[in-house]
């Protein structure tokens, strides 16, 4: 062999290496995109358990309120309204933002049920809220997990150079991020502590 062969073949050995190495890192790259992204799918679900566990929860809370408090009619219609919006969403946006209305409209009947002491007496009331209280709780550790797979998750494909492997796959951020509604921040503690004895 003469040296312009040998020279034609050492480059196509490099054109093929420099292929191998490239291919392979893409992907690697777009496996650990599919993961990271699967990941938040997955975190999203425990999500959606958790908002549907509390959705189903409050129609006897509130049948449970209404047998003490039926002159709260507005209140009562709020909840079954800002309930529904949460049914009917089907997006993590959507339903984020219907979340944080049932949020709002908890908030008002939790603060219609300081009214009535024999109501904060009720057992199956007690156990109603002891039950919400566990699931605002779960609700609250699924939401932090999917908001960190998510975080990984765009801060992986915003990188360079998985940037690049991102756009030419189709992968984009999310940004969909779970936080609390600005009006359940402002929301009223309500104490549920000893309740008031009930009147003869």
């Amino acid at each position: 062999m003469n040296k312009v062969t040998m020279g034609c073949l050492g480059v196509v050995a490099l054109l093929i290496i420099a292929f191998l190495v490239v291919g392979g890192m893409y992907v690697g790259m777009r496996n650990s995109m599919v993961r990271k992204n699967e990941a938040v799918k997955e975190s999203w679900s425990e999500v959606d358990v958790q908002i549907q566990r509390r959705a189903d929860l409050i129609p006897n809370l509130v049948a449970t309120v209404k047998g003490y408090a039926q002159h709260e009619q507005a209140v009562f219609d709020y909840v079954a309204k800002a309930r529904e919006a949460l049914l009917a969403a089907h997006s993590p946006t959507d339903r984020i933002a219907a979340n944080n209305q049932l949020d709002g409209a908890l908030g008002r009947l939790l603060m219609v049920v300081e009214n009535y002491p024999q109501l904060k007496a009720n057992e199956n009331f007690l156990a109603l809220q002891d039950e919400l209280a566990g699931t605002e709780n779960r609700i609250a550790v699924a939401r932090r997990r999917y908001n960190i797979a998510l975080r990984d998750y765009d801060a992986y494909i915003a990188l360079f150079p998985q940037n690049l492997v991102a756009g030419w796959s189709g992968f984009q951020r999310n940004n969909a991020y779970f936080e609390a509604a600005p009006a359940s921040r402002q929301v009223p503690k309500v104490n549920f502590g000893n309740p008031a004895p009930a009147q003869p």
